[in-house]
């Protein structure tokens, strides 16, 4: 299969509502079908998870990619939250951590798609800044996808970014059922 030859985009999920890594993912898994080297880094998330309630989780999006070629997830974070008001040095490191494989990425060419997960919430907690964040927009090389996402995202991407997307909640099971998170379609 040959891959298209592409003039690379830079896309933004952003908002309160759900679905911003579910597109991302969305639009990662269809531009590998068509032989896409696709590389996603999620920001704050561990592979294995702990959800408080003494239940180990698996991110369902970490274990559904592995048969599919030529797409990797990268996580990036504890299996513990991240506290927004006081974040742990080694959550500011993990994520530091991944912003250096983000800029290696597009240095060197090592994907067509590059998906930041969760980036503008790394931003937003100051596990990254901003001016770390526009950095990657500078580096991005014409020829790679760039897909950010999370809550947050500031004026300054969204005004650099070619698509700007904003998940806006309407109603959510959350609040109106009370129902809490569910495997397989929260995480």
């Amino acid at each position: 299969m040959s891959k298209p030859n592409v003039h690379g985009q830079v896309q933004i999920y952003t908002g309160n509502g759900k679905g911003k890594t579910t597109c991302a993912l969305g639009a990662g898994l269809r531009a590998a079908g068509h032989g896409l080297e696709v590389l996603v880094i999620s920001f704050m998330k561990a592979k294995l998870a702990w959800r408080g309630n003494g239940e180990d989780v698996n991110y369902g999006e970490f274990r559904s990619i592995e048969p599919i070629p030529n797409f990797t997830i990268v996580p990036v974070g504890r299996q513990s939250w991240v506290d927004k008001e006081n974040p742990d040095p080694i959550d500011i490191q993990m994520a530091q951590d991944g912003l250096k494989i983000a800029r290696e990425a597009l240095q060197e060419h090592r994907c067509d798609v590059l998906i930041l997960d969760e980036i503008n919430v790394a931003v937003e907690w100051n596990l990254i800044s901003l001016e770390q964040q526009m950095e990657l927009l500078a580096l991005r090389p014409d020829d790679i996808e760039l897909i950010m996402t999370g809550r947050y995202a500031r004026d300054e991407i969204i005004n650099a970014a070619d698509l700007v997307t904003e998940m806006r909640e309407v109603k959510h099971y959350f609040e109106t059922k009370k129902l809490p998170a569910r495997k397989g379609f929260e995480f």
